[in-house]
């Protein structure tokens, strides 16, 4: 599942990263006793730190504690002081022992075997999606069962939804720490390791089972189904192993290579030996895990448990690989099986496009997101698997909706939102920091454009009472999905009433305008469906996450097309600016099985602001074009664009060169009109700040988005606008689907 990357690959560090965990162990400082790094190139008694690995990383690290910490590593290990050499084994058993355990679709409805086990959840969750891990939770709730959530470090508000929500139910808890757990990283098992030793002195929660779940994983089978399984194999630990030969596995995964975590990245530092002594295993790092290994795992003081922790201390995906390791190299290796119990939507030709090398020295896998067409994968049953993953409601939510009901059955008629979905992408609680001046301009454009359509859509005599004047920033933005189609943002802004001086708050519906032209012409050749400007390609997904096509003057633009399948075709794609500047031009070769194709170009920035179209030529005869605006930035660093910063921030690349090679030959072939006005118009708008410059961003915005509806929070002295608990698209409308509730007689709630 995993390839490597070239060592000397400039690897970028997540944006946005708050601060990194505290040091703690070996793998943060150094022991006592043994001499640190002296410096980064060299280590104590002036030996120097060699292999190219470790010299890459050094280079590459952004942070002087980072580097310190690698030095460190790579000097303890170079001395042989860092890695165990041998490891105890006390398996009597030779060769893996797994038995199979197969699902008996009649036997389903049996009652359990003894004292029906209680199961303790395990969530770990990032992100924004807090509707979707309602539903979730809603889904696989039982008063008899624990649910412990450990929220990312970086999702704050993610983090006070849910201790919002547990405070509703006493078998919900949340981490009183939190984590940065990236993919991969060694902090993931540091992670499950500290909520597994919380979870064993809850002394009011006596569990029998682990089971760690993410906010994209689901059940496929009930709660008393699950629940009958476990009990009658309740000795048994449920780990997938990867199936395929320990030596490949090993290669593929990079157990044989030191790995270390920080910065929020995995660095590869070198080469490793393997302990002497034991087997080493591992697969998927979702299991189900009885309360006596886990005890054993976390409580032991035996040589097996501690000396693997500190070997997967300095390794890639641990949590893949530590819990097969230690169960079948333990006394207990009999109780494994080989089986974790989920169905996962692996398709690896997407999957494996080495996303993570920003943040891992490897190239991983992750499996795809579910899709109605998977649901027949999802009823497998010779299997006994009672989770599925990954499920995102951004990229397809009408399989939940599927699943949901072949398990529970529908909802009553005419229940709201079954349809809809919402996910916040800003909260005012988590400040301007994490926006970027582009999100910034966009969101309070937004809030303007939404309060001049309320006014100037009323009569003489209601304008008074609906004339508004916003109070700062926007205080909640959402996304909005419908049908599994994206409708726009819905923005929250506290205003103040001009006529009656009331503080209210609204929301604001913007949608965005389609500006896709295909070409009529038919015949063999079109076989064009859609042409796309973006960023945040997802290549696995196949859609720009940067939804609404959000782009500013120093943002890699993406140009996707989808095809239909027919004739190999090549067709010509060209980049024309706001003043007629041809930016670029190529060429794409379309196979006769292609769906997407996509290509990034490598355009000198900033992009000059305005109307940019993309044409897709066959022949230079036009298969379609669509057009993207770049939008003029009215705040850069958080502040109010200012003269020094308006002209060089809007007045397109230097020397007006978006490459180096120059393209204006084409613009008889491609009819381009003449560009003298707009380019003095170009140079007038570069100048801009103040209200002209956000009339003009407005302006441009508003060509490309529309304000769809409108609606105010309470009841106001605007009696044009509706109640937004009232309507359908408001993210305060009522969501059936994610909202918990009270716990029914019979312990769930669904």
């Amino acid at each position: 599942r995993h390839r490597e990357t070239q060592a000397g690959a400039k690897a970028p560090r997540r944006p946005g990263r708050l601060e990194p965990e505290e040091p703690d162990g070996a793998a943060r400082g150094c022991p006592a006793g043994r001499l640190p790094a002296r410096r980064h190139g060299q280590c104590g008694g002036g030996s120097p730190i060699t292999g190219k690995d470790a010299l890459s990383a050094l280079a590459r690290a952004s942070t002087k504690q980072c580097q310190q910490e690698i030095a460190n590593v790579v000097c303890l290990h170079q001395a042989g002081n860092l890695m165990p050499r041998s490891v105890p084994r006390h398996c009597q058993l030779s060769g893996k022992v797994s038995p199979v355990i197969q699902w008996d679709e009649s036997k389903t409805h049996q009652t359990a075997v003894g004292k029906p086990v209680r199961i303790a959840y395990m969530l770990v969750v990032h992100g924004r999606a807090i509707r979707q891990l309602k539903r979730l939770i809603k889904a696989v709730y039982h008063q008899q069962h624990f649910f412990y959530i450990h929220v990312d470090k970086r999702s704050s508000y993610l983090h006070r939804e849910a201790l919002e929500l547990a405070q509703h139910y006493p078998n919900v808890r949340v981490t009183p720490w939190r984590m940065v757990t990236i993919w991969g990283g060694a902090s993931l098992l540091k992670m499950y390791l500290r909520s597994m030793k919380d979870l064993l002195e809850i002394t009011d929660w006596p569990w029998d089972y682990f089971i760690n779940l993410s906010a994209t994983d689901y059940p496929t089978r009930t709660n008393e189904e699950l629940v009958m399984f476990l009990s009658k194999y309740r000795d048994k630990n449920f780990l997938k192993s990867h199936g395929r030969d320990n030596a490949r596995f090993i290669k593929k995964q990079g157990l044989d290579r030191l790995f270390h975590e920080c910065d929020s990245h995995m660095w590869r530092l070198g080469e490793r030996q393997i302990p002497e002594g034991i087997v080493v295993d591992g697969g998927s790092d979702w299991f189900a895990l009885t309360r006596s290994f886990v005890a054993y795992v976390v409580s032991t003081e035996d040589q097996l448990v501690s000396q693997l922790r500190q070997f997967y201390t300095y390794t890639l995906l641990p949590a893949e690989s530590f819990f097969h390791t230690i169960l079948e190299n333990s006394h207990a290796c009999e109780t494994l099986v080989d089986n974790n119990l989920r169905v996962t939507n692996w398709n690896r030709k997407l999957g494996c496009k080495c996303q993570y090398k920003h943040i891992v020295d490897w190239c991983g896998c992750s499996p795809n997101d579910f899709k109605p067409q998977d649901f027949l994968r999802l009823q497998q049953l010779s299997r006994p698997t009672f989770f599925a993953r990954k499920f995102e409601s951004t990229v397809n939510q009408e399989v939940l909706e599927i699943l949901d009901s072949h398990l529970y059955g529908n909802y009553p008629p005419n229940t709201p939102a079954l349809k809809a979905y919402w996910e916040n992408v800003y909260d005012r609680v988590d400040g301007l920091s994490g926006l970027s001046d582009l999100i910034l301009t966009v969101y309070t454009s937004f809030s303007r454009l939404g309060l001049q359509k309320v006014t100037s859509s009323q009569t003489p005599k209601a304008e008074k009472l609906c004339r508004f004047e916003p109070h700062g920033f926007p205080s909640s933005v959402h996304l909005y999905f419908y049908d599994d189609r994206f409708q726009g943002y819905l923005v929250m802004q506290e205003v103040q009433n001009s006529g009656t001086g009331q503080v209210e708050t609204l929301e604001m519906w913007m949608m965005p305008r389609g500006a896709l032209k295909l070409a009529g012409h038919g015949g063999q050749t079109n076989r064009l469906q859609n042409l796309e400007v973006g960023t945040e390609w997802d290549p696995k997904e196949r859609i720009f996450r940067n939804f609404g096509g959000l782009i500013g003057p120093f943002d890699e633009p993406v140009a996707m097309q989808r095809w239909s399948r027919g004739p190999n075709l090549t067709a010509t794609v060209v980049w024309i600016d706001p003043t007629y500047v041809i930016a670029t031009s190529y060429d794409i070769t379309v196979d006769a099985e292609a769906e997407f194709t996509q290509y990034k170009p490598p355009l000198n920035r900033p992009l000059r602001p305005g109307v940019w179209t993309v044409r897709l030529l066959q022949f230079w005869e036009p298969l379609g074009e669509n057009q993207f605006l770049v939008v003029p930035q009215t705040f850069s660093h958080k502040q109010p664009v200012g003269k020094d910063d308006s002209s060089w921030l809007h007045g397109g690349p230097p020397r007006n060169e978006y490459m180096e090679q120059s393209f204006q030959g084409l613009g008889g072939i491609l009819s381009l009109p003449r560009s003298d006005e707009v380019e003095k118009e170009a140079l007038r708008n570069a100048q801009l700040t103040g209200k002209a410059l956000e009339d003009w961003t407005d302006s441009s915005i508003g060509s490309f988005w529309s304000v769809a509806d409108l609606c105010v929070s309470s009841p106001s002295s605007c009696f044009s606008l509706d109640t937004c608990s009232k309507t359908s698209w408001s993210s305060l409308s009522p969501d059936p689907k994610s909202e918990l509730g009270a716990i029914k007689p019979d312990g769930r709630l669904r």
